[in-house]
């Protein structure tokens, strides 16, 4: 009976030490902030973000908002990440939340905003603030509006938020899209309440006992924001480019090579975790240097191997920046199109032109003359050339390496340096000495 009754009271102790536990446990609270540009930058960061919250056992998610926009299909997925979270977000919108940064708010639990701060603007505009064709602002407006409706908000100031054409009454007469203030969002269900900071924000909740911490990325993960600059990319470009033509005029130094290589890898690295640079496109990046590296390497002249290369590595470039979807570019803004083809087009340029301005430069540096031959041999210093003196025109032999157009051929047992006139020849194959001249011969395949 005692042993019972010790049972029972060790039980009733450990039930209540749990109730207890539980009790003190205080509410987590993460904060993370939207107030750049959206853009596949800010896509990455809100998906590190709520990872985060996932593995920190976040009870409560706020997003600091202040944004223009940006990209649509970004905000999209952003939205999509948001609506699928476990636990509520909440969104402060610390002065302005417009086009995609309204559409993002909608997504939210619940909306707060900060007096003087507005929610709206949401027609889709191209770089130039030119309002984008229909198709974009149909989309949108589909979007904010079975966004609207799942977070229980009137759908049809959803829509006008984008389109001008639709009148709704005393709230926004036809002709101008809808832009809320504090006051007006909080008149039509659009907002919450009127707060001045985050913890104003837990205390119209009831939220007391709390954990407020926020979202910052680690070092590595700014370097790959960074990297996801069009800009950036462009630069990375034009070092690669002239890294690999450094590197084919100086073979076996080593270091251009190297900082293409590395160039390459920025290049590539952030687009691919970023989800922008799919399998096919990287794939075709590299078939299209390979084929590049037949017509230099392998191939006489420049023809279709070149061309197909140099193209195959232009568009992969382009392709890589872009969100398409197997060449669908119906969600792309043209302003993204244009910006990764001018950062493409722009590196591979200023490559061209670091090549002819920094070419001559480099030859005469320190680190150049001595990793290369730079001076002359001249016969004074005792430098001799190993003329030919006996006829050789007419002479058949054979190839004794690849000419392309220059190479070693075997004439009677012994080895000359030889030349075409720009044919290929290949090893082993039957050659004739068409002259002599020089300390080179020149030869061509021979057909008997």
């Amino acid at each position: 009976m005692a042993s019972k009754q010790r049972m029972r009271l060790t039980l009733l102790f450990l039930f209540l030490l749990t109730s207890l536990v539980g009790f003190a446990q205080k509410t987590r609270v993460m904060v993370m902030e939207i107030k750049e540009t959206i853009d596949p930058r800010m896509k990455r960061y809100v998906d590190l973000a709520l990872d985060h919250a996932r593995s920190t056992e976040a009870d409560i998610v706020i997003i600091e908002m202040d944004t223009y926009g940006g990209i649509l299909t970004d905000a999209k997925e952003i939205v999509d990440a948001i609506m699928s979270f476990e636990k509520p977000i909440w969104v402060y919108i610390n002065r302005d939340a417009a086009s995609a940064g309204a559409l993002i708010s909608i997504a939210c639990d619940s909306i707060y905003m900060s007096p003087g701060a507005t929610i709206g603007a949401a027609t889709v505009v191209e770089a130039t603030g030119e309002k984008a064709p229909d198709k974009y602002q149909s989309y949108m407006r589909s979007i904010m509006r079975s966004t609207a409706e799942e977070r229980g908000r009137d759908p049809r100031i959803a829509e006008a938020m984008v389109d001008e054409q639709i009148d709704l009454d005393t709230i926004s007469p036809a002709g101008q899209v809808i832009t809320f203030s504090t006051s007006e969002a909080i008149q039509y269900g659009y907002c919450e309440g009127k707060v001045n900071s985050i913890e104003e924000i837990l205390e119209r909740n009831a939220v007391k006992d709390y954990e407020l911490y926020r979202f910052n990325l680690s070092g590595t993960e700014k370097i790959i924001a960074f990297f996801l600059n069009p800009f950036i990319s462009g630069l990375l470009i034009l070092i690669i480019i002239g890294g690999i033509y450094f590197e084919m005029q100086t073979p076996g130094v080593g270091f251009p090579g190297f900082t293409a290589l590395v160039a390459l890898i920025l290049y590539l690295v952030p687009y691919y975790l970023n989800g922008l640079a799919e399998n096919w496109e990287i794939i075709a990046l590299f078939v299209g240097i390979a084929l590049l590296a037949v017509e230099i390497f392998v191939l006489p002249g420049f023809g279709i191997a070149g061309i197909a290369g140099i193209t195959l590595m232009v568009s992969s470039m382009i392709l890589i920046m872009l969100n398409n979807d197997w060449f669908d570019f119906g969600l792309v803004p043209t302003s993204s199109i244009v910006f990764a083809t001018a950062a493409t087009l722009g590196g591979i340029a200023g490559g061209i032109a670091l090549l002819f301005i920094g070419g001559s430069r480099l030859t005469k540096s320190k680190y150049f003359q001595t990793v290369a031959l730079t001076d002359t041999q001249e016969r004074s210093k005792g430098y001799t050339a190993s003329f030919i003196n006996e006829p050789m025109k007419g002479k058949i032999g054979k190839a004794y390496t690849v000419l392309r157009p220059s190479g070693k051929v075997m004439i009677d047992d012994r080895i000359y340096d030889a030349y075409t006139r720009g044919d290929y020849i290949d090893k082993d194959a039957e050659i004739i000495v068409v002259s002599d001249e020089g300390t080179s011969l020149q030869v061509r395949r021979h057909t008997p």
